[in-house]
């Protein structure tokens, strides 16, 4: 476990590289490509045609995809500029997320059984107030709460919020419970926490 960390780490760093650089690269093609596509670039110039050529068919699903959606087709490789730094900060946080599960899983194992037990409570914990997040976040969005990508949430954070919606009225349509959910976890952790030592 110990030498999985370090090759975990460079992994990352490595990701992180390639992410900037695919970032610079798709940054440069997105500027010359809307040059292009409004004529601020001569379109028979060789440039002009070598994106036609070239970087419009892969960026032809894109496009497709802006243009189903409402946008401009000239607006398509800003879109994959987006796609790709967005997709990029998600995979360098699902890394160090991942990252900070195994150096917890690492630190449990050395300490032994007891320290399993307090590796399980904290994640059983953070499992609790993620899910509170998620739910507060999709009632913002137009999101149902039987989506797939939601119902989780609500099933692990319901019989949280459910007594005390029961104790604490809301305030005009602000529902506080989360708030004090989310505090109430953070408490009922360190009492058990600081009982498992």
């Amino acid at each position: 476990m110990n030498g999985l960390l370090p090759a975990f780490g460079a992994l990352r760093e490595i990701l992180r590289v390639l992410m900037l650089w695919a970032a610079a690269i798709v940054a440069t093609i997105a500027a010359v490509d809307w040059l292009v596509r409004t004529h601020r670039v001569s379109p028979f110039s060789p440039v002009a045609r070598f994106f036609r050529q070239h970087i419009d068919p892969v960026l032809e699903p894109v496009e497709r995809r802006v243009v189903r959606s409402g946008g401009l087709p000239a607006s398509a490789p800003w879109w994959a500029l987006a796609a790709i730094v967005v997709g990029g900060i998600l995979l360098l946080a699902l890394l160090d997320f991942l990252g900070g599960i195994l150096a917890d899983l690492s630190r449990g194992l050395a300490a032994g059984p007891g320290g399993l037990v307090r590796l399980v409570v904290y994640w059983t914990f953070a499992l609790f107030r993620i899910a509170i997040i998620v739910r507060v976040i999709a009632t913002w969005l137009p999101v149902g709460t039987f989506s797939r990508w939601i119902r989780w949430s609500f099933t692990l954070s319901e019989p949280i919020l459910r007594p005390l919606r029961r104790v604490i009225p809301p305030f005009g349509s602000i529902d506080i419970t989360p708030i004090i959910a989310f505090v109430g976890l953070f408490i009922v952790e360190s009492f058990v926490r600081a009982w498992l030592r």
